[in-house]
């Protein structure tokens, strides 16, 4: 990636950042000089980590600082630890981006409650338990930036835990900005359409097609066209927006 940012000198945490969306945001970070916390969430099978240490080597590779922190962003008792261990070993936060997020789609009549509780645990509960201690580690003038989802504004077919957590963290976003204003903390979310990671699955290309021909720019989205948004919201530059979420959609919806 071309990255025109300057984040020396600030230390981003971003969280589920060993793969995915979470992987290249984390890498225009490091592109542009940016102390780099990576977030994993260790599985019992290792894959997590792994794939967390191939990521720290490409960002290390750009010249980067990365250190590995493994928590379950579902339990507030491991992000108040890991949040108390960055105060003490990097000395706080200047940019917090709560990405981690899963997808459990199904429609409500075959929903399990399982499925219910798993996406609205990781993908709000996470957000909020991240926002709330990170707040105590980010330093005044400090950014907070929520990947949610257009899902969580427009509401599609067989996600309705995906679309209503996601609503909840365009409306935390909103809140949490008020309450942050007064220490300068901006607090803003993203909202990708379709967007080419592993999360999207795999997509027929019949259906990925009529992806296309509905997004008036003609592709399906990218994870830099998120990691570009990503960077400007958290950069010195926009200081003066906040509780706004902005749409990476390539037009679509």
């Amino acid at each position: 990636m071309s990255v025109r940012y300057d984040f020396r000198n600030k230390t981003v945490l971003v969280t589920g950042s060993s793969r995915g969306m979470g992987a290249t945001i984390l890498d225009a970070f490091a592109s542009a000089g940016a102390k780099c916390l990576l977030h994993y969430f260790a599985d019992t099978q290792g894959n997590n980590k792994r794939d967390a240490e191939t990521v720290a080597a490409a960002c290390r590779g750009r010249g980067a600082e990365v250190h590995l922190l493994d928590a379950d962003v579902r339990q507030a008792s491991q992000v108040e630890t890991l949040m108390k261990r960055i105060q003490e070993e990097f000395g706080g936060l200047d940019v917090l981006v709560n990405n981690a997020g899963i997808l459990r789609d199904r429609t409500v009549k075959k929903m399990t409650l399982d499925e219910w509780h798993s996406v609205l645990q990781t993908n709000l509960d996470g957000v909020f338990y991240c926002s709330k201690y990170g707040a105590d580690v980010l330093r005044d003038g400090g950014r907070i930036v929520n990947v949610a989802s257009i899902a969580g504004m427009v509401g599609f077919h067989g996600q309705s835990n995906y679309a209503a957590a996601k609503a909840g963290v365009i409306a935390l976003t909103k809140v949490l900005s008020k309450e942050l204003a007064r220490r300068h903390i901006t607090v803003n979310a993203v909202a990708p359409g379709v967007i080419k990671t592993p999360m999207l699955g795999d997509v027929k290309p019949e259906v990925m097609a009529e992806y296309e021909r509905q997004i008036p720019v003609g592709r399906i989205g990218r994870p830099e066209d998120v990691a570009h948004a990503v960077l400007f919201l958290a950069c010195t530059e926009s200081s003066y927006i906040t509780g706004q979420t902005l749409p990476i959609t390539g037009g679509w919806f």
